[in-house]
């Protein structure tokens, strides 16, 4: 289901539909094209990036079709009937190579290739930086909290902070990122993965007193009953109450799930409560926090060895807080079946050119040793080049490499079953395990390799020699 039908076509730029019609009334809207999305900075001051969104690209790009309404709205805003009446039976026809949904990917190697008219590679350009660099944000930001937390439960409850309804985008992020679960109900049904909740302060503020609101939700949910514990007093009333009430559902055969602490010092009160709750017998019921959790709390809560068995995520990784956007772009390589180049002062901003693959070598250990960007169709190269700065090479010659793009989708269809959300989340955990420890630091990470081939590198220069020479 995709969530923006039936007006899929209208989710750009007005300056994609400009572009489009001045092509057409050129007579090059058939005219073959090469785009590359991908970008140049990690987030979070990062080592790494998770690749995400590409399950929901695929399937809006299945709809990228203009509706009646859609040609109306576009007669009302000046533009000619003659490109509206072609306008009416455009679809995404094009072919889409792709890195694997959850791949580790890294500052400047393509992520996506896209293939196809120049208006159709055109006109998508919004659409597909909008989904994927969102979810490659938040799917990178659950990463990061999953590295820290280990096999302890990660929780997203976002949807309240979220950026509207790009809740629904970042839920399915954090779980390729490796969240558990999410509050998201909506979520849950579109992509089929795992809703959980607890209580609100409300529920109990409702009651006349604590103990009494505790019984009732446990009388209603008793197999996973999880009780919110902060909001009178947390060690004088919230815990004993808890466990009052955890006796109670154990003389019925049931057992209380946890108890949730919103507030205050985690650390120290997940202490006592782990005290007090040991010392009455219930040493299976699991303590839960929350309350502006992010990666860095998470890693100082561990390391004061906080009995913290699962941590609600909301705010700050759904906002990507602290990165509010990844800096993905979307460059022409190719035009009519010539490599085509952006050239700036800044050598940073001086696109590849050409129709290109992305592969990854691996050392002696079998983990990640860099990416290399290469010419579609060429021989394994010797050495790649630092992208701005040639000095720096390294020798590839002797080591295995693999392919990351692959194609997902040919003539406007996909040519597998879309990953899920979890299998995506399966797919990020392989590859980060296979990713250096020293990549993965949040204080100045190691900076991973990528370079360009001999062959690219030299077609570069080509092309900028040329430029100079105009």
């Amino acid at each position: 289901m995709n969530l923006l039908h039936p007006h899929t076509g209208l989710y750009t730029d007005l300056y994609e539909l400009t572009m489009a019609q001045g092509h057409f009334f050129a007579g090059r809207h058939e005219t073959r094209a090469v785009f590359d999305y991908f970008f140049r900075k990690n987030p979070f001051e990062g080592g790494f990036v998770i690749f995400a969104g590409l399950a929901d690209l695929l399937e809006a790009l299945q709809d990228f079709t203009y509706s009646a309404e859609d040609i109306e709205y576009l007669a009302a805003q000046g533009f000619k009937p003659e490109f509206l009446d072609w306008l009416r039976h455009f679809r995404f026809r094009g072919d889409v190579w792709a890195a694997r949904e959850g791949e580790v990917v890294f500052p400047y190697a393509p992520i996506v290739r896209v293939e196809g008219t120049i208006v159709e590679t055109q006109l998508v350009e919004t659409l597909l930086l909008n989904l994927l660099n969102f979810e490659s944000l938040i799917a990178t930001k659950a990463a990061r909290m999953r590295l820290v937390a280990g096999d302890r439960i990660i929780a997203e409850f976002g949807l309240r902070r979220a950026q509207g309804y790009g809740g629904m985008q970042a839920t399915r992020a954090a779980i390729v990122g490796g969240a558990d679960n999410t509050s998201n109900v909506l979520a849950g049904l579109h992509y089929g993965v795992p809703v959980t909740g607890t209580m609100a302060h409300a529920w109990v503020q409702s009651y006349g007193d604590e103990l009494t609101a505790f019984r009732k939700f446990a009388e209603q949910y008793p197999e996973r009953c999880i009780l919110l514990v902060d909001t009178y007093d947390t060690l004088r009333s919230g815990i004993p109450n808890a466990i009052t009430v955890a006796r109670e559902l154990e003389a019925r055969g049931y057992r209380l799930f946890g108890i949730r602490l919103d507030s205050g010092d985690l650390a120290w009160l997940s202490k006592r409560a782990r005290q007090m709750l040991d010392e009455a017998g219930l040493t299976y019921v699991k303590i839960l926090a929350s309350n502006q959790i992010d990666e860095y709390v998470i890693r100082s809560l561990r390391e004061q060895q906080a009995p913290i068995d699962g941590f609600g995520v909301g705010t700050r990784l759904v906002t990507g807080h602290s990165s509010p956007a990844l800096d993905g772009v979307y460059k022409l390589g190719e035009y009519d079946g010539k490599p085509r180049i952006k050239v700036s002062d800044n050598r940073k901003k001086i696109t590849f050119p050409g129709r290109k693959m992305v592969v990854r070598y691996r050392n002696g250990e079998g983990k990640f040793f860099g990416d290399g960007i290469w010419i579609e169709g060429q021989q394994p190269t010797q050495r790649i080049i630092h992208p701005h700065e040639p000095e720096k090479q390294s020798l590839v010659a002797d080591k295995p490499w693999e392919p990351l793009l692959h194609r997902v989708m040919a003539a406007g269809e996909p040519t597998e079953a879309l990953p899920s959300p979890r299998e995506a989340a399966a797919y990020a955990r392989t590859r980060l395990a296979d990713l250096p420890d020293e990549h993965k630091r949040f204080e100045f990470p190691h900076i991973y390799k990528v370079g360009l081939s001999e062959e690219l590198f030299a077609l570069q220069q080509h092309l900028l020699d040329d430029i100079k020479q105009r």
